[in-house]
């Protein structure tokens, strides 16, 4: 099962990513988790101590590699450089081991932005495609607001895109956009959690305002998701009422995509 999740910015896409890797993980399946956000925070999330996080390298900032696979040196903007370098051993040499979980963290390309034609930019595209359509785990991705990483070519591939929202019109708003550019995408399968959530009124505005989109469950608003970020510890084994809603998004998530993922 591939698994991309998205949504506006501090609606909490990194909390579920990470406890969606720990359900799967948990129930015996193999996990990659790709930290494709610029911010990146997802191993905090998962637990991680700060001084091992501090000796992960992104993917785009190992110069050494990017020139490796590519041709040409980071930042080389306009230069001749390889447009399918090698990417499949990425994965297994350059992720960091978590309990059991694969963590890929790619990092963002620094010259021109997002959208760049440049080594990094080419490279961390590449990866991204020969996941998303070539590895055989459950791929848990945490993507940047929006989903441009998903192009034509890889979209089709992904079993699930799930927008993360909290009751607020302007997360709404963000998921009603994500949802029409997946379609224009090919995505068939965009489902809707609904995060942050504090009673029955909050259920019903998701629920009202985003009728035409697949709902796989809620988070509910804790202290205790709070309190774990504050001291970086693992959301999911600390929060055992956020684990409990991730187990039945998870059911309902393998229901929706046609079976459980593989072991």
């Amino acid at each position: 099962m591939k698994i991309a999740v998205t949504g506006k910015g501090g609606v909490g896409k990194t909390t579920l990513s990470s406890s969606l890797a720990m359900a799967f993980s948990e129930a015996g399946s193999r996990v990659l988790v790709v930290d494709a956000d610029p911010d990146a925070n997802l191993a905090q999330s998962l637990g991680i101590a700060q001084e091992d996080i501090d000796r992960i390298r992104p993917i785009a900032e190992m110069g050494e590699l990017v020139e490796e696979r590519t041709g040409a040196k980071p930042g080389a903007v306009g230069s001749m450089f390889k447009l399918n370098p090698k990417v499949d051993d990425i994965p297994d040499g350059f992720s960091y081991n978590h309990k059991g979980i694969k963590l890929l963290v790619m990092g963002r390309s620094k010259a021109g932005g997002a959208g760049c034609y440049c080594p990094e930019n080419v490279l961390l595209k590449s990866l991204v495609r020969h996941i998303i359509l070539r590895r055989g785990e459950v791929v848990v991705l945490d993507m940047e607001a929006g989903i441009e990483h998903l192009t034509r070519g890889t979209s089709g591939a992904v079993d699930a895109l799930i927008v993360v929202v909290e009751p607020g019109g302007r997360s709404v708003q963000t998921a009603r956009q994500v949802n029409r550019l997946a379609g224009e995408l090919g995505i068939k399968k965009v489902f809707v959690v609904g995060n942050k959530i504090r009673g029955d009124e909050d259920r019903a505005y998701i629920k009202a305002n985003l009728k035409d989109m697949e709902l796989l469950g809620f988070l509910s608003y804790s202290p205790d998701v709070i309190e774990a970020d504050l001291k970086g510890q693992e959301v999911y084994e600390n929060c055992p009422g956020l684990a409990a809603e991730v187990r039945d998004i998870k059911a309902r998530l393998e229901s929706l995509s046609g079976g459980e993922a593989t072991q």
